[in-house]
């Protein structure tokens, strides 16, 4: 099943079940985590510059499985009207080391 969530730009990204299978398991944090990850996109507290032409997508979240953390959502907007989610995990802060594009 193919999950969907429009990005700041109004590009429709995707999260198939094989992303997500690679997600939890590099990152099993994530398990049951498929709802913010899709809110993370849509609704981002910044947005960052990727090295390699992918965008982050960062919103913090209280009470999350490992404490209160920033959610980073990797994706890429591969055309005006599609793209897809590469991957996503916690941290404690973003990347202060990346341009940022876009801040609430």
């Amino acid at each position: 099943m193919t999950h969907t969530a429009i990005s700041r730009n109004g590009v429709t990204i995707r999260l198939n079940d094989e992303r997500w299978t690679h997600i939890m398991s590099r990152h099993p944090e994530m398990n049951g985590q498929r709802e913010r990850v899709l809110e993370t996109l849509a609704e981002p507290d910044m947005i960052q510059q990727g090295d390699f032409g992918e965008l982050l997508a960062i919103r913090f979240y209280f009470r999350t499985p490992l404490t209160d953390k920033y959610l980073i959502v990797v994706y890429r907007e591969a055309a005006a009207d599609d793209g897809f989610i590469i991957t996503a995990y916690f941290t404690s802060r973003p990347s202060t080391g990346r341009v940022t594009i876009w801040k609430r």
